[in-house]
């Protein structure tokens, strides 16, 4: 993709208005947050307090719309904590511009490693660092700095608070994810009526497992409906992809394939009404149609073979599902005692031990990571130094803007960018228009700075365009309470934000961190994590009595990560406006589908795992170390651009043919697709190395 191409992609994402699901109630919950805030500040106190405050109480309900699984009263305190903070600190530093620019590169540096932990982590701390921007011109003493930090905390507080008075959905989150999840298994199964390789996003799956993770007490409080189902939903799916498979499965038309496609019709239905239930609150009602299709029928099997066995354990699945409508699906211990299963989450020091891992991985120059970091903070602090040239006042405009805009990836930096500076001049001009019309006083400013902030909440998932537009506004009403001079701040934050959003942009293009070259390390990672999946399962059967399921389940786990940081991966690099030789945009399409295949064959495998007292079976033990010997050879391969040689799989796949004669069994005929799938990656791959050696054939090269 071309630079020119590449700009007009980007502007077009972020003039985009999107259609989400609002939640009016939390927006009204929010602002009235900031609304009590404010006027008692203003009853109390002071025009400059009572914007102090106001900030505050800002921040921390920006932080609680962020998508996270934590509780929203601790993400609101620690939003308004960590700004009260460096209000403070940047106040104390703020008398010498040397100290305050060093601390704001100390600051703005941190902000940026905070990415590592994880999306909410840098947003949260994006928010701080740009409104401890403007907090930090706001006091006149240090004695009035602590107090307009304690403000600033008391509008978390507050916010806080509200969240624990005024629930709205409690638990809703984890709903949704759950619903999503269930939805999701239940359109794979339409699809796979149609389509019986349908490919399968394990994304709501994951967002799920996220979501189920909770602390003991949590477990103990957590409604009933919220337990059981994910679990279910996991092993569903490869179930249904085994039943639709037309090489494991029926056969691709007859009697059989019209069966599979009416149990398959019938466990959508029945996914889709307990979906809805979780997500509303309300009992499960499934047509009894749906559960008359997922019996035995009177007249006999109509299904032989692996479809029949998958039919039969698909039917004490959706049992399971519509029973633990009533009551939540237990694990009883082999001493009858009953043992509730959940996903354990880390207190307090464990996610500060595990945020201190993910930065510390993240230390090295090659990662995105530091080097948004370093990106972040240079252009702070040079966006600072050059607004205090400027005869425009608000210096602290123009690093605001790069703070908010800068994010680790090129599209989302300049989408946000292009979006940031007309959403700022859309909503200066018209703040600034009320208040030169209007000439509102002190409570009527901050009435006008409530009602944009609630509809900011309101539509703070439609756009980045409309959020800014939202917030500008606020701002200018915010400083009307204070007394500042509307055609000045028009005029200065137009400017400001028009320096502080190029120099962001400038910034990335003269030090960038490109998705492109690490898309062969991310296809490398997610061969090595399929192949752990695909030996685990062949172990399995090979070794029944010795079966670990745990290992088979964390193999499957890593899988679908390596899988989610690939297409994460593949969408950026597709944006940007840089080619990668090594791999070529057909080669890397072809790859995926390949990859894409090898984790489906071993989810179909491990939907007929055998039993512990099954007899062993030789030639899936031999397949499986064959597959563990060639494995790391071929990610080395895939990562440093040589072709893929896996002569040692295809000479155990032909031993097992041998000896299993006319009659092969469900793993060689998975075994075989899984051959397949790897002589497919090796040929996607050896094309991108050929088509790598002739770069002067634009179209032999391709752009991911």
């Amino acid at each position: 993709m071309t630079w020119s191409h590449a700009l007009k992609e980007t502007a077009r994402t972020g003039l985009a208005i999107e259609r989400t699901r609002t939640e009016p109630l939390v927006a009204v919950r929010g602002a009235c947050g900031v609304a009590l805030v404010v006027g008692v500040a203003l009853w109390l106190g002071s025009p400059t307090l009572a914007v102090s405050a106001a900030f505050g109480a800002f921040s921390a309900g920006i932080a609680t719309f962020q998508r996270s699984w934590r509780p929203r009263p601790w993400l609101a305190l620690a939003a308004a904590s960590g700004l009260a903070v460096s209000t403070f600190l940047g106040y104390l530093a703020a008398a010498h511009t040397l100290t305050f620019v060093l601390m704001l590169a100390v600051w703005t540096l941190m902000t940026g490693m905070s990415w590592a932990v994880g999306p909410v982590s840098g947003l949260v701390s994006t928010q701080m660092v740009a409104v401890m921007l403007i907090t930090v011109t706001l006091p006149t003493s240090v004695t009035g700095a602590l107090g307009h930090a304690l403000l600033v905390g008391l509008g978390g507080v507050v916010q806080a608070a509200l969240i624990v008075l005024f629930p709205v959905r409690p638990w809703g989150v984890q709903r949704d994810a759950l619903a999503d999840a269930l939805a999701a298994v239940a359109d794979y199964a339409r699809r796979l009526r149609h389509e019986p390789v349908a490919p399968f996003d394990p994304k709501p799956l994951m967002d799920a497992r996220s979501a189920a993770a909770l602390t003991p007490r949590q477990a103990r409080r957590r409604p009933r409906q919220l337990s059981g189902y994910r679990l279910l939903a996991e092993r569903i799916r490869p179930v249904l992809a085994s039943l639709a498979d037309p090489v494991v499965g029926a056969p691709e038309e007859g009697p059989e394939r019209d069966r599979v496609r009416e149990l398959l019709a019938a466990t959508a239905t029945v996914l889709d009404a307990v979906a809805h239930a979780i997500r509303h609150g309300t009992p499960v009602r499934v047509p009894s149609e749906a559960m008359a299709v997922l019996r035995m029928p009177e007249d006999g099997p109509k299904l032989t073979g692996a479809a029949r066995r998958a039919a039969l354990r698909l039917f004490s699945l959706v049992a399971d599902v519509v029973e633990a409508s009533d009551e939540p699906v237990e694990e009883v211990s082999a001493e009858g005692r009953t043992v509730h299963r959940f996903l354990p989450r880390p207190g307090i020091g464990g996610t500060a031990a595990m945020a201190l891992r993910a930065v510390r991985r993240e230390a090295r120059w090659s990662s995105p990571v530091l080097r948004h970091a370093v990106r972040l903070c240079a252009v702070s602090v040079s966006g600072y130094l050059l607004s205090t040239t400027l005869p425009l006042g608000h210096s602290y405009w123009a690093p605001l803007t790069s703070t908010m805009v800068l994010r680790p990836d090129f599209a989302q930096t300049y989408s946000r960018g292009v979006a940031r500076f007309l959403g700022t001049l859309a909503g200066v001009l018209v703040g600034g228009g009320v208040v030169a019309l209007v000439h509102p006083g002190s409570y009527l400013s901050a009435g006008l700075a409530v009602l944009s902030v609630l509809s900011m909440y309101l539509l703070l998932r439609t756009g980045f365009i409309v959020t800014s537009a939202c917030v500008s506004a606020y701002v200018v009403f915010l400083l009307s309470i204070a007394g500042e001079a509307w055609h000045q701040t028009v005029q200065a934050r137009v400017a400001l934000t028009l320096l502080g959003g190029v120099l962001a942009m400038v910034a990335y293009a003269v030090f960038p961190a490109w998705e492109t070259p690490r898309l062969r390390d991310r296809l490398a990672d997610w061969l090595a994590a399929n192949g752990a999946f695909a030996t685990a399962v062949f172990d399995a059967y090979a070794r029944p009595a010795e079966r670990r399921p745990r290992q088979v389940r964390d193999a499957l786990l890593d899988a679908r990560a390596a899988r989610a940081a690939w297409e994460q991966s593949e969408t950026q690099a597709h944006r940007e406006p840089v080619r990668h030789r090594g791999l070529s945009r057909p080669a890397a399409r072809a790859a995926q589908t390949a990859l894409s295949t090898m984790g489906r064959v071993a989810m179909l495998l491990e939907a007929h795992l055998p039993e512990r007292d099954a007899s062993p079976s030789e030639e899936a033990g031999d397949f499986a170390a064959a597959l563990r010997q060639a494995l790391p050879e071929a990610v080395k391969a895939v990562r440093e651009r040589r072709p893929l040689n896996w002569s040692p799989v295809h000479q155990s796949l032909e031993r097992w043919r041998r000896r299993s004669g006319d009659r092969p069994g469900v793993a060689l005929r998975d075994a075989e697709q899984l051959v397949d799938a790897l002589d497919d990656l090796a040929e996607a791959l050896n094309k991108g190395v050929r088509q790598s050696r002739t770069p002067r054939d634009p179209s032999q090269e391709g752009s991911p």
